[in-house]
């Protein structure tokens, strides 16, 4: 059985992605401080400041890694210059999952798989420089899997408004921005599907049409609350901005796209075992 390492197996990405893998494959992941982890034999402790990944990697044999790493860019840059140089040496292959945010320089269309990267922000230039480091890479080697926002029933996203309406304070929304949107559920069986067709390349994972920023957030209330929210519109510009990655080159299979409607019923309330 291949064995997948996930590095930020404990972050709420990474542990949607182990608990999606875990009965298919030999899975193993990272904590840092995560309570719960300590006695699962599939979970090691690491620090990113401190090193001791080499180890790890020596006693799984990972035939893939999946990179959800957190934490100080400048120590992720030098984890992934090892996992590079570590991929191109052996029979191993790397998901670095990415973010919308390599494309936040551009403002008035959705970005597409081969479009230029360009970022004001501090995540989106850092998030484009490790895309970089990876398409060094043969072409077989890796998966750079570019995410929007993603949701999810406790994903702290979601809980974050669940708070703001209970104790009723302000949800800062961008009528301006157009997004598009993805749930863990439906991220995890997209990535599932990736490491299982051994797809490589560059990978958009988010719902096949656009929302804008408010619309989606609103709906989120009145679906999961059935009371209308209060919001702090902030304009970013005075035209509309979009902030959404589409695929062009690298389609899925139909059975795996979902649209902002299906995000939305997998955060519905019912949907939660009581």
């Amino acid at each position: 059985m291949k064995s997948i390492l996930i590095l930020g197996g404990s972050g709420y990405i990474g542990n949607c992605l182990y608990k999606e893998l875990s009965p298919f494959y030999n899975t193993f992941g990272t904590y840092y401080s995560a309570k719960g982890y300590q006695n699962n034999q599939h979970f090691f402790q690491y620090d990113i400041e401190k090193g001791g990944i080499e180890e790890i990697i020596k006693e799984v044999k990972p035939k893939l890694i999946i990179s959800a790493l957190r934490g100080s860019f400048e120590a992720q840059h030098e984890v992934h210059d090892y996992l590079i140089d570590l991929v191109r040496r052996i029979n191993c292959r790397i998901l670095f999952l990415s973010s919308a945010n390599v494309f936040d320089a551009f403002q008035h269309f959705p970005s597409y798989e081969y479009d230029k990267t360009l970022s004001e922000s501090i995540y989106g230039r850092f998030k484009i420089k490790i895309e970089n480091q990876v398409m060094r890479l043969p072409i077989g080697k890796y998966v750079i899997a570019r995410l929007p926002m993603v949701f999810g029933i406790n994903a702290p996203r979601t809980l974050e408004i669940d708070r703001a309406i209970q104790n009723n304070e302000a949800i800062e929304v961008f009528p301006n921005t157009i997004i598009n949107v993805n749930s863990d559920i439906r991220l995890t069986q997209q990535i599932h599907y990736l490491i299982n067709q051994k797809k490589s390349g560059l990978y958009h994972l988010g719902s096949t049409d656009l929302i804008s920023h408010f619309d989606f957030f609103k709906s989120i209330v009145e679906r999961r609350h059935q009371k209308p929210g209060i919001y702090k519109q902030v304009y970013t510009s005075n035209t509309i901005r979009y902030l959404a990655t589409l695929p062009k080159e690298n389609k899925l299979p139909s059975h795996i796209l979902n649209t902002y409607m299906d995000v939305l019923d997998d955060l519905s309330l019912r949907n939660v075992k009581k």
